[in-house]
């Protein structure tokens, strides 16, 4: 018997099989008809995922990040707004700050950071996988929370009538193609002119004529970012406000009471290659070349649970990324590791646990939210409400409910206040950082 082939008698023993399978033919049916997720639908998980919570943050209506993976802007973005909105009491959180200003700049420093990691790797051969890595996608939409701090950092943040959505900042698609396009040309020169002699350096000026070009073409996909403005508003009495003259950088150090760099980014990765307590970050995963890197501290399940309770308890949203295609449904808005019954449908059984799901991609950090409220029995959780960034066409009203046990299995991030942690978790963050290799699963980016 040749085992490497299915041959006859292997299928006759496939189809034996398959016609012994309890209600095969009604199972089927219903598959081919309805499709596996209605097939498999769990109504007891709608039913217990119902949106009460006893912990809850008003933060007032969703965003819509439309055909684009800002997820992370958006999710960051929101977490500011509403500390400003409540701060200055602004009539019913009537109030949006600029996704596509800061998309500008994420997009620069993206292209900057992309070519000096092609100079930085110029001496490698082209089919290398560390620059073949880097040609595989030279920009994109996705992000991380240390990539977000280092772009307010460095540019602040504006209203949204400052900078309004383009159309290309809500449909992405084509911009991308073309800057990647862009991107692996001027790649190609600078490799090139290494090959012909020329040093690092005299790449990195010819970089700067570069890097103004792709200034340009971000300038007419999104338009050119506000140097001035002035900020005006209404507050809930009917009382208008007018700040005149700000920069992006002043209106963020005078309105924001969330400073970037108060926060930590904490990952649960249970994969022996990462032990806890200590911190990571990824080789050429970043935007804003100076400013702050990608640092994790790898921590179990349980804590980034009780930092995420203890942090909306005290009346601040939570950031967070996790894998929302996993057991999710996004017109009921409902992600519960119960929603599905795939095994019991199919008749079959999944044994990889959430480490070996990161090992053999099966899961990775996909998307970015904030947690607004938590439902606890107990002090113990029972389910997550989450502001998501699609629209107030899905979920409640846009906002969406998590299961703990969903948390629990894929969620992978959460953003902490360091006033929240405990000394020796502060302490484990100050560690040297593992680099991980650039195709490591925690290198992916919130991008949904």
């Amino acid at each position: 018997m040749n085992r490497q082939i299915i041959d006859q008698p292997k299928l006759e023993m496939f189809q034996k099989k398959f016609k012994q399978r309890k209600n095969n033919d009604i199972i089927a049916n219903a598959v081919i008809k309805n499709g596996i997720n209605n097939t498999a639908l769990n109504n007891n998980s709608i039913k217990n995922m119902h949106y009460d919570f006893s912990v809850e943050i008003d933060v007032g209506r969703v965003t819509n990040q439309k055909k684009s993976g800002r997820c992370w802007m958006f999710a960051a973005l929101n977490n500011i707004r509403y500390s400003i909105s409540k701060d200055l009491e602004i009539k019913d959180h009537d109030f949006e700050l600029s996704q596509a200003y800061t998309m500008f700049w994420d997009k620069l420093e993206k292209a900057n950071y992309f070519l000096e990691n092609i100079i930085a790797t110029a001496e490698l051969d082209l089919d290398s996988r560390r620059v073949m890595w880097l040609l595989n996608e030279p920009t994109n939409d996705g992000g991380q929370w240390d990539m977000f701090t280092a772009l307010i950092e460095k540019y602040g943040i504006v209203p949204k009538y400052v900078m309004p959505e383009s159309y290309h900042s809500s449909n992405s698609r084509y911009m991308n193609k073309i800057l990647s396009l862009k991107l692996r040309d001027l790649a190609h020169t600078l490799r090139k002119d290494y090959k012909l002699g020329a040093d690092k350096e005299s790449l990195r000026e010819e970089k700067e004529t570069m890097l103004a070009e792709i200034y340009s073409i971000l300038a007419y996909f999104l338009g050119e970012p506000a140097q001035k403005f002035d900020f005006e508003y209404r507050n809930k009495n009917g009382e208008f406000y007018r700040d005149a003259d700000l920069t992006p950088q002043e209106f963020y150090h005078k309105y924001s009471k969330v400073k970037m760099t108060d926060y930590v980014s904490i990952i649960n990765a249970p994969t022996s290659d990462k032990p806890f307590d200590q911190t990571y970050t990824v080789e050429f995963l970043g935007n804003v070349k100076e400013g702050p890197q990608i640092h994790y501290l790898n921590l179990p399940i349980d804590k980034l649970i009780d930092y995420s309770k203890e942090q909306l308890k005290d009346g601040e949203p939570v950031w967070f990324g996790c894998d929302v295609g996993q057991w999710s449904n996004r017109d009921l808005g409902i992600m519960d590791t119960k929603l599905f019954n795939y095994a019991e449908v199919l008749d079959t059984k999944f044994s990889l646990d959430k480490g070996q799901r990161l090992q053999y991609g099966e899961s990775i950090l996909t998307h970015a939210m904030a947690f607004t409220g938590v439902n606890l029995k107990n002090e113990e959780p029972l389910s997550w409400k989450v502001q998501n960034s699609w629209g107030e066409k899905v979920g409640d009203d846009g906002f969406f409910i998590m299961s703990n046990d969903w948390f629990k299995e894929f969620n992978y991030e959460v953003v902490i206040n360091k006033k929240y942690l405990s000394e020796s978790d502060l302490e484990s963050y100050q560690k040297d950082p593992v680099v991980l290799k650039p195709w490591d699963p925690m290198g992916s980016l919130a991008i949904k």
